[in-house]
């Protein structure tokens, strides 16, 4: 998927995407970003790290990253909004859970973590959710590799429930091409987990759960931090966040569906 050439010279969707998650690690090898981030496949990634950094550093990354939020919350968020006392106050919520996390085998946290917190509220709220959001990302990544479900097994397994997105969407956007996720579809029919045309079956369901289950187990440190009433206050005004960007049209129709459910029932509380 082609994005518009931006002032660095990258004119690709997967380089841009690299570019602002990838950053936080510094410059290092594409093994590294390959493992840290599991689900993308290795040839993707070599194609683009290091050659990236040669287009734009690892810290005019971030800085690109912190403005470009600070410009789309605003844009779809509204003024008033990002300004507001409320968020602020949401702000310092998420960080003091964000801050809670644990360090030890979570590496795309503890990057995040070593980052300067934005001064912008509304900044420094998107950055809090980018280190909680890693942190429960490096935790599930130990947790497939506890189930030995490589990084295309766990694709190939969560677009065949029916809570994942569509193989057409995945496939390409992680790099993986027809026969390498044909070979995890038959790695997990050997274990029972898909049947012969690709469909779930019940242990594969069951499995999924479990691994769901023990990420939010091992995730649970930041908002046992903030307690059950700051997790409430937290969790319904993000929502409402979610649901006016989703208004505001910030979803692609193929992942609208994904993000609307929730937005709209917080909205209704």
């Amino acid at each position: 998927m082609a994005t518009e050439v931006g002032p660095f010279g990258i004119d690709d969707h997967s380089s841009v995407y690299l570019a602002g998650r990838a950053s936080a690690l510094g410059v290092v090898d594409p093994a590294v970003v390959t493992a840290v981030f599991n689900s993308f496949a290795p040839r993707l990634v070599a194609e683009r790290i290091p050659a990236l950094w040669d287009l734009i550093s690892p810290g005019q990354a971030l800085r690109a990253r912190e403005n470009a939020v600070a410009a789309a919350l605003e844009r779809l968020l509204g003024a008033e909004t990002v300004r507001s006392a409320e968020l602020s106050e949401a702000a310092k919520l998420a960080t003091a859970a964000a801050e809670a996390g644990a360090l030890p085998g979570r590496p795309l946290y503890a990057a995040n973590a070593a980052l300067d917190l934005p001064e912008r509220p509304h900044t420094a709220l998107w950055h809090a959710a980018t280190m909680l959001r890693e942190h429960r990302g490096d935790g599930h990544v130990a947790v497939l590799g506890h189930f030995e479900l490589t990084g295309v097994d766990s694709l190939v397994i969560d677009c065949a429930s029916s809570h994942g997105m569509a193989k057409e969407i995945v496939m390409p956007m992680r790099g993986w091409t027809e026969a390498e996720w044909s070979a995890g579809r038959e790695r997990l029919a050997d274990r029972g987990l898909v049947d012969a045309e690709g469909r779930i079956t019940p242990r594969g369901a069951a499995l999924r759960d479990e691994v769901e289950a023990e990420t939010t187990r091992l995730d649970r440190r930041p908002y046992d931090a903030l307690g059950a009433a700051g997790v409430e206050r937290l969790a319904r005004y993000v929502h409402r966040l979610v649901g006016t960007a989703a208004d505001a049209g910030v979803f692609p129709p193929p992942l609208r569906g994904f993000f609307a459910p929730a937005a709209d029932v917080w909205n209704a509380l």
